[in-house]
């Protein structure tokens, strides 16, 4: 859906004379102006109450993303730097409770490379 939204987005920018690329807002008008941020949440929460699912918030989607991503064994560095983080230790700090199953996966993952070695 975001792949045809951003082809969208080109054709359109064709058309009304701007430019989109992969540094452009997901969320624009057809003129190419970024959408405030409080209609995205807004029509987020018209999606959401449709599918009956009224305690997720849009924030929560970037909380999904960056869990996922370290449960996928995505590094903690390129986790920090896609959230915007300046420091490291800000996603730690707030993406500890995925830690214990990172540890958990990292010694399966040695204990597979001594019996490789072996």
């Amino acid at each position: 859906m975001l792949r045809e939204l951003k082809e969208k987005q080109k054709m359109n920018g064709l058309f009304y004379g701007y430019k989109v690329t992969e540094n452009s807002p997901v969320f624009i008008r057809t003129t190419g102006e970024p959408l405030l941020p409080t209609t995205v949440t807004h029509g987020f929460k018209k999606i959401v109450r449709k599918l009956g699912l009224d305690d997720v918030r849009f924030h929560d989607l970037r909380h999904t993303h960056a869990t996922v991503m370290l449960l996928q064994g995505v590094h903690p560095k390129v986790v920090q730097e896609r959230l915007g983080h300046s420091k490291m230790s800000t996603t730690m700090d707030i993406y500890s409770h995925v830690v214990p199953s990172m540890q958990k996966d990292a010694v399966k993952r040695f204990a597979m490379a001594l019996e490789v070695g072996s």
